[in-house]
C-alpha cells in the first residue's frame, strides 16, 4: 500500500506532470505576476489602498483642478456668438440634445467647463456626422446669476434657469428632492426647448470620453431599432467602477463570466497541449484553465476587461441595469415623457435619491432600462453638490 502511494505521489509530482505545471502557473500568476503587475490598478482586488489610496487621489484633485483650468482658458479663448437663449422657435429638431445640469461647486475645479470643453471639442471632431446634435446648458443654482461659469458659458451655449431666487424655501423639500425636481425641470425644458428624437442628460461632473459621439452614432442608427431596446425607459452610459465586478447578484453578469470561462478553458488547454507536445483535450485541464480565467478575470478586475470593448463601437455591450448612479443619462422623447410622468410623483429623500427612484419604477411600472458597458463618461467630480466632503478619496 505505501509503495503504491509513493508510486502515485512520483507521478503526480515529477516536473513532466500536469498537476506540477499547473500549480506552478498558479502559485506564479496569483502569488508573483498579478499582484505585481495590478498593485496600482485601482479596480482590482491585488490594488494595495494602504500603499496609493491617498497619493493617487492627490494627483486626481491637482491634475482634475489643472483640466479645470484648461477648460476655462479653452473659453477665453473661443470665439462663438451669444446664443444665450433656448427657444423651441426654431423647426430644426436635433436628432440629440446633450443637456449638461449644473450647480454651483467649487470654483477652482470649474467641473461644468471640463464637461461643456469636452463636448464641444468632440463635436467639433466628429463634423458633418454630428450636425443633428445640439448642446444646451441647465443651470439650476438657486441664485443663478451666482455660477460664475455659467456665466461664461451663456456666450456659447443656449441656456435655460430655474431662478427660485427670493422664493421662501419649502420645508419638505429636502436635498434630495431638489436634486429631483431639478432633474426633471431640465428634462422637461430640454423637451420644450427642442423638442429632440433623444436627449442625453449629463451632470456636470460627467467628462465625456473621446469615442462618446462614435458609439452614440451606432447605438441610434443601428443598435436602438431592436422593439426592447427601443421602448426602454433609459440607458445609463455610466456605472460606477467598483460596482461593475462579476462577483455581484446580477444574472448577466455571472453567465457573463462563466461564458468567459467556457470559451478561454478549451483554448488555453489546446495552448496547453501545443507547449507540453500532450493530446489537445483534457476535460480536467480544461476545467481548470476555465476556474483560472475566471478567477483571474475577477482579481484584476471586470473592468478591465471591458476596456477592450472600446476597440470599435459594435463591441459595445448593452445589458440590464442596475441602481446606482445618473451622471449620463440617455432617453428618446417618448421614454422622457413617461419618466417625467413617473418622477413628478415620487418624492426623493435620503436612501431614496433620484437613481433609486428612477430604478424603482422599472419594478412598479413594468418598464425595461438598460445601461452600455464600458462607460461612455468618467466622473470627476470628487466633491459632491449633496454630501459635503473635505478630504474626498477616489474609493
Amino acid at each position: 500500500m505505501l509503495h503504491q502511494a509513493w508510486q502515485l505521489y512520483g507521478r503526480w509530482c515529477r516536473w513532466s506532470s500536469p498537476f506540477i505545471h499547473l500549480l506552478t502557473l498558479t502559485v506564479v500568476t496569483f502569488g508573483v505576476l498579478a499582484p505585481l503587475i495590478c498593485h496600482r490598478l485601482l479596480h482590482s482586488y491585488f490594488y494595495l489602498r494602504h500603499w496609493h489610496l491617498n497619493p493617487m487621489s492627490q494627483e486626481f484633485l491637482e491634475q482634475n483642478q489643472q483640466e479645470g483650468q484648461a477648460a476655462l482658458h479653452y473659453f477665453e479663448k473661443l470665439q462663438i456668438p451669444n446664443a444665450s437663449k433656448a427657444s423651441g422657435s426654431d423647426a430644426f429638431q436635433p436628432l440629440l440634445l446633450v443637456t449638461i445640469i449644473t450647480v454651483q461647486r467649487r470654483n477652482d475645479f470649474h467641473y461644468v467647463l471640463q464637461v461643456a470643453s469636452r463636448f464641444h471639442r468632440l463635436l467639433q471632431k466628429c463634423g458633418a456626422r454630428c450636425q443633428s446634435h445640439r448642446i444646451l446648458l441647465c443651470n439650476v443654482e438657486s441664485d443663478p446669476r451666482s455660477h460664475q461659469d455659467v456665466r461664461l458659458l451663456s456666450s456659447f451655449f443656449p441656456m435655460v434657469s430655474r431662478d427660485k431666487t427670493g422664493e421662501n424655501p419649502d420645508p419638505r423639500v429636502n436635498q434630495f428632492e431638489k436634486e429631483k425636481q431639478d432633474y426633471v425641470f431640465c428634462l422637461e425644458q430640454s423637451l420644450l426647448a427642442y423638442n429632440p428624437e433623444y436627449i442625453l442628460i449629463v451632470e456636470d461632473d460627467a467628462v465625456p470620453e473621446e469615442e462618446i459621439f462614435a458609439v452614440l452614432q451606432h447605438l441610434l442608427l443601428a443598435r436602438f431599432s431592436k422593439p426592447y431596446l427601443r421602448d426602454a425607459l433609459y440607458f445609463k452610459l455610466y456605472h460606477p467602477e467598483r460596482l461593475q465586478r462579476y462577483f455581484n447578484p446580477e444574472p448577466m453578469r455571472i453567465l457573463e463570466w462563466l461564458g468567459l470561462g467556457m470559451f478561454l478553458g478549451p483554448v488555453l488547454n489546446c495552448v496547453y497541449s501545443w507547449a507540453t507536445g500532450r493530446p489537445s483535450l483534457s476535460w480536467p485541464i480544461v476545467l481548470f484553465f476555465a476556474l483560472y480565467s475566471m478567477a483571474l478575470s475577477e482579481l484584476v478586475g471586470r473592468h478591465y476587461m471591458l476596456e477592450l470593448r472600446r476597440l470599435a463601437p459594435m463591441l459595445y455591450n448593452i445589458v440590464p441595469v442596475t441602481e446606482c448612479c445618473t451622471p449620463a443619462m440617455l432617453f428618446s422623447a417618448p421614454s422622457a415623457h413617461r419618466a417625467l410622468g413617473y418622477l413628478k410623483g415620487l418624492h426623493c429623500r435620503q436612501g431614496f435619491a433620484k437613481d433609486i427612484a428612477l430604478y424603482s419604477l422599472l419594478r412598479t411600472k413594468g418598464e425595461n432600462a438598460y445601461v452600455v458597458e464600458p462607460n461612455l463618461v468618467r466622473h470627476v467630480g470628487m466633491y459632491s453638490s449633496l454630501r459635503l466632503n473635505d478630504n474626498p478619496k477616489l474609493l
